[in-house]
């Protein structure tokens, strides 16, 4: 979720009982009972600042018609990689669209229109970036409290979407501090009302290449995801390119006492060899794990000598395919200038390849691919990054796996 940018582009209340009539949106929807009784009903009699526009029939008809469509490989011959209700985005792709003053634009403002735009789109999930739009938008600029969760949430349902996680707080004290500990346990709630399964954050366990700080990291971590884990939430961390560098580990010390040389072992790998499976998990950013393999592919071992090492981004995912349950799926083509080898582009007008890693990484029904482009946004082209979601839609929902 690091800003990255390229000026090049332009172009009735709900019943909790077993047999209750919602039980069936609650078993749709994934989400326990617990999570279920907070509903949109009670919501929609106090916090919507204004009518939801739209028919959400109308939309439901248009989601069982997509179902059926992607059924009968309506994008495309073949198996379909991703299924339909795996299909989601990162709301920081359509930053822009959230922020902008509905009462200045046509366009669609606010997280309930842009909900509604994305759900015409194909998108059956989100991940948040932060609770945060425009003032004028229904529910206020500040969504981050339970009232707002609520609302989110029965705007989510209107809409026939579900979130499946938060790049949000994670404390910054370690030990942890008690004001620290509270927020973050507000955090959980919220997550809970909106029905998420995932909470986690855009950034890395810890810059550092050293081992002592990446233990510390994985210290903190075990006991944050013990904490969510015991609310029902799994904990996950998102990574850029700098993860995936080697962990120094050994050799020669310099005049701190850190150690300048490695193993050969990477800083997530190491991350998921010292945290619990139980309690820590991982978000792919796909894009960010190609930089990785295009910067770092040598290393200098403890005895001085340079090794190659090729980082294999659906190699790791397969090894430990349980802990990725969610992926940013974002595409790039080749740069030889950038010091990245990829300038971003929306999903599908790149040239990574996205059906040979989701083929490798299978288990299509487990795991959660969210399209981001960090770019799509404009200042001169405000309808840019809705145009360019549905062109990423698109091309994720046509990729088709390969016959052997």
């Amino acid at each position: 979720m690091t800003p990255f940018s390229d000026p090049a582009r332009t172009g009735a209340t709900a019943d909790p009982s077993p047999d209750g009539p919602d039980e069936g949106l609650r078993r749709t929807l994934g989400v326990d009972r617990r999570r279920f009784l907070s509903t949109c009903t009670a919501v929609a009699a106090g916090a919507v600042a204004a009518p939801v526009f739209g028919a959400a029939p109308a939309l439901a008809h248009d989601r069982d018609r997509d179902h059926d469509r992607d059924r009968d490989h309506g994008h495309g011959r073949g198996h379909a990689l991703v299924p339909a209700d795996k299909r989601g985005i990162i709301l920081y792709t359509v930053r822009d669209a959230t922020a902008r003053d509905p009462l200045a634009t046509h366009l669609p403002s606010g997280f309930r229109e842009v909900f509604k735009q994305l759900s015409r789109h194909g998108y059956r999930q989100v991940e948040f970036a932060g609770y945060r739009q425009h003032a004028n938008a229904p529910g206020g600029a500040n969504l981050e409290s339970v009232e707002g969760a609520r609302l989110l949430r029965c705007w989510l349902d209107d809409y026939g979407l579900r979130a499946q996680g938060n790049h949000g707080f994670i404390p910054p004290s370690w030990p942890l501090t008690t004001a620290d500990k509270d927020t973050f346990k507000k955090h959980l709630e919220i997550a809970n009302i909106i029905g998420m399964d995932h909470m986690g954050t855009g950034g890395d366990p810890t810059g550092s290449s050293y081992r002592a700080d990446w233990d510390v990291a994985a210290d903190k971590w075990n006991a944050l995801g013990e904490i969510a884990r015991r609310e029902g939430i799994k904990l996950y961390t998102h990574n850029h390119d700098s993860a995936y560098g080697f962990l120094l580990d050994g050799g020669p010390l310099d005049d701190q006492g850190r150690p300048t040389r490695s193993s050969g072992i990477r800083k997530l790998e190491y991350f998921l060899k010292v945290t619990d499976p139980r309690l820590v998990w991982l978000e792919m950013d796909i894009f960010w794990a190609h930089v990785a393999q295009y910067k770092f592919h040598t290393y200098t071992a403890h005895d001085g000598s340079t090794r190659k090492n090729v980082f294999d981004p659906a190699g790791l995912v397969d090894r430990h395919n349980r802990r990725y349950p969610l992926f940013h799926a974002k595409d790039g083509v080749v740069s030889t200038t950038n010091g990245m080898g990829y300038d971003m582009v929306p999903f599908g007008t790149g040239v990574i390849d996205y059906t040979t890693f989701f083929s490798r990484v299978g288990q299509r029904n487990y795991h959660n691919p969210m399209i981001e482009d960090d770019n799509s946004p404009s200042a001169t082209d405000p309808a840019q990054s809705l145009r360019e979601a549905k062109i990423s839609y698109d091309n994720l929902a046509a990729l088709r796996r390969r016959r052997r």
